[in-house]
């Protein structure tokens, strides 16, 4: 039979899918990813890796590696945000979940993440209605290419795979 912290790390992953969810539905009505949601999902890694320290399904190595990556994931987004890339939400969303993802995952995490938003992109330039209502001049293909393109759901969507992954072991 699992212990606690088996069901501390499967709710942990629970809540992280439910954060991922809001913060990509966020983002999609308003292009803005609140602070909170970012801070909530770095919090909910702590408990989910105290629980597999404690359980011994997770390493003080892996911890750090994890933290690394997080690290490396919020310094490439600060460039791409100081390059008008990437918004700041995105950039604390991307780092928080790349806690979860770690070394073991962070590449499946950016597959995900850059294949949903190309074909978020795809949908834009096809005069997908994306984010809020846009301005006089949208419906142009020039318009749509000017356009501000919500990127928190296709994090949301790497994140949900680094979590089922993470789920089914």
């Amino acid at each position: 039979m699992p212990d606690l912290a088996t069901f501390l790390q499967a709710g942990c992953l629970i809540a992280l899918a439910g954060l991922l969810i809001t913060a990509a539905w966020q983002d999609f009505r308003t292009l803005h990813i609140a602070n909170g949601l970012s801070i909530a999902i770095a919090a909910l890694f702590g408990v989910w890796a105290a629980a597999g320290l404690v359980e011994e399904a997770y390493s003080f190595t892996t911890l750090g590696l994890s933290i690394a990556c997080a690290g490396a994931l919020f310094l490439v987004g600060a460039a791409a945000f100081a390059a008008g890339i990437l918004g700041g939400g995105d950039v604390k969303l991307l780092a928080a979940v790349g806690l979860f993802a770690g070394p073991a995952q962070v590449v499946d995490l950016l597959l995900v993440t850059s294949i949903t938003g190309g074909l978020l992109g795809v949908a834009a330039l096809a005069g997908a209605p994306l984010g809020p209502v846009s301005g006089r001049g949208a419906a142009t293909l020039r318009g749509r290419l000017r356009g501000r393109l919500p990127y928190g759901p296709a994090i949301a969507v790497g994140g949900l795979w680094v979590a089922t992954r993470l789920a089914i072991g």
